[in-house]
């Protein structure tokens, strides 16, 4: 029973994570703290669940971005340049892990899903400045109706950025996306699709990266991990169909929803704990 709970959460939490670019983890993490409180599940730490949500990650990015491969929306040059901050950042962030215990993992946790929850809200409604050609690199994009879309940034901000990325990412495992998504689209002005196709490719290496790091921490449940590895492969495909067929705004409203009282919840339990 305790295998197919965690099969089942690997499946939402990559169809949601790969359709709107953020990986599954920002579901996962959550899902097990919270199962951690029950009855069978009670040996799994902070460290342990984000270890294990990152290694199931390395799947979720590889089967969403063979897919997004065959739709062209991958932008690979801009994904290595990001990746130069998002390497080191995801170890570093590994390491920072170990400092946490359960209440100020959940107390920082929740406060950076309260954050995420807030960027979804402006990611709609905030439209990028008028893309000018001096921002170091440029890009252009043609989507299935023939527009072109032109975007660009300078390589060193965006390293920055990523840095930053990447090391939440490594502290909390849940991918990168959930941040460099609405990054890559309001500061960076990339078309949404290639955004999402982008950020999926980026959790690929970044993931490794930090896997290897809580792997040689001791910080991963192979046992979980072989429960959450075919459910996200499964629903990092299903969250792909989805994007390519489906406006994502009623998805991103639910998981904003979720967001909230997921984080509240965990702050007021690092708080009363």
């Amino acid at each position: 029973m305790e295998w197919l709970i965690i099969v089942l959460v690997g499946i939402l939490a990559s169809s949601v994570g790969s359709l709107i670019g953020m990986g599954g983890g920002i579901i996962v993490v959550p899902g097990l703290l919270y199962l951690s409180t029950l009855p069978g599940f009670s040996h799994l730490t902070p460290q342990v669940v984000v270890g294990t949500s990152l290694f199931t990650m390395i799947f979720t990015g590889l089967s969403s971005t063979l897919a997004y491969m065959k739709h062209k929306t991958v932008d690979y040059k801009s994904g290595f340049i990001f990746l130069i901050g998002s390497g080191p950042g995801s170890i570093l962030g590994a390491w920072a892990t170990e400092k946490l215990n359960l209440h100020s993992f959940n107390i920082y946790f929740g406060i950076f899903i309260l954050l995420v929850s807030f960027v979804l809200v402006i990611k709609g409604k905030l439209k990028p400045h008028p893309f000018r050609k001096d921002h170091g690199i440029i890009r252009s994009f043609k989507d299935n109706s023939g527009n072109t879309y032109e975007y660009g940034f300078n390589p060193f901000l965006g390293a920055a950025i990523s840095f930053v990325v990447g090391f939440l990412s490594g502290v909390f495992g849940i991918g990168g996306g959930s941040l460099m998504v609405p990054t890559m689209i309001l500061l960076f002005f990339f078309p949404p699709h290639v955004a999402t196709a982008t950020s999926m490719f980026m959790i690929l290496p970044t993931s490794i990266l930090s896997s290897i790091a809580h792997i040689a921490m001791g910080n991963v449940n192979w046992l979980y991990a072989m429960a959450l590895v075919p459910g996200a492969w499964l629903g990092a495909k299903a969250g792909v169909f989805l994007n390519t067929r489906l406006k994502s705004k009623t998805i991103v409203l639910i998981l904003r929803t979720i967001l909230v009282i997921v984080g509240i919840r965990l702050i007021y339990e690092g708080i009363a704990g």
